[in-house]
């Protein structure tokens, strides 16, 4: 049995459903919204390579240590993007959420932070994690703001850590978030949607 079991989330219009071949067409649009295959700190995948990107998301699943899922807009349909539970190591009750990216036009929305506390919520509540994490580019500032406005705390830096898409050799910021400080930051989260997200 895998720590990370396939499951459906949803809250406030958006569902996180496990990634599947399905969503190809959906995917690609999606990344097709701003051309965000183009930055170089991110990565999205190339409208040809949304295939090849699927298929090394449902082989991680297969290995136990990523499982992807693709972020849905209840009312249309329209992937919006996709997200991961990564790294995941079950002997610590640890996963990290990366993998994420959303479609230009939802960028700035309520959609990151409900993703954010669907996921957080499932591995803490659900999974029993001690530990969730998150890691970025050392240049993904946008990246850097958003996962402090979840609460995660900055473990620090791993200097020259992995080759960015331009094979450039990036560092990358790690945070970190123990189980005792999900009800706060959850209660945190919850304030910020109930301001911004509209009736």
């Amino acid at each position: 049995m895998a720590f990370v079991e396939p499951v459906t989330l949803s809250s406030r219009g958006v569902r996180l459903e496990p990634l599947a071949l399905s969503h190809e067409a959906g995917l690609a649009a999606a990344a097709a919204d701003g051309e965000l295959w183009k930055l170089r700190i991110t990565s999205v995948p190339e409208p040809e390579d949304t295939r090849a990107y699927i298929d090394t998301a449902l082989k991680g699943r297969e290995e136990g240590h990523r499982f992807a899922f693709a972020v849905i807009d209840e009312a249309t349909g329209q992937v919006l993007g996709s997200s991961s539970f990564h790294d995941i190591v079950p002997a610590v009750r640890r996963v990290e959420i990366g993998y994420t990216w959303y479609r230009q036009s939802v960028q700035r929305s309520h959609v990151n932070t409900t993703c954010k506390l669907l996921l957080m919520g499932h591995a803490f509540d659900m999974l029993g994690c001690h530990v969730v994490g998150w890691r970025t580019d050392n240049y993904n500032f946008a990246s850097q703001r958003a996962i402090e406005r979840l609460g995660a705390r900055k473990d620090g830096v791993i200097r020259g850590h992995a080759l960015r898409r331009d094979g450039t050799i990036r560092d990358t910021v790690m945070y970190s978030m123990r189980a005792g400080e999900w009800p706060e930051a959850r209660a945190q989260l919850l304030y910020l949607l109930e301001r911004h997200t509209p009736a």
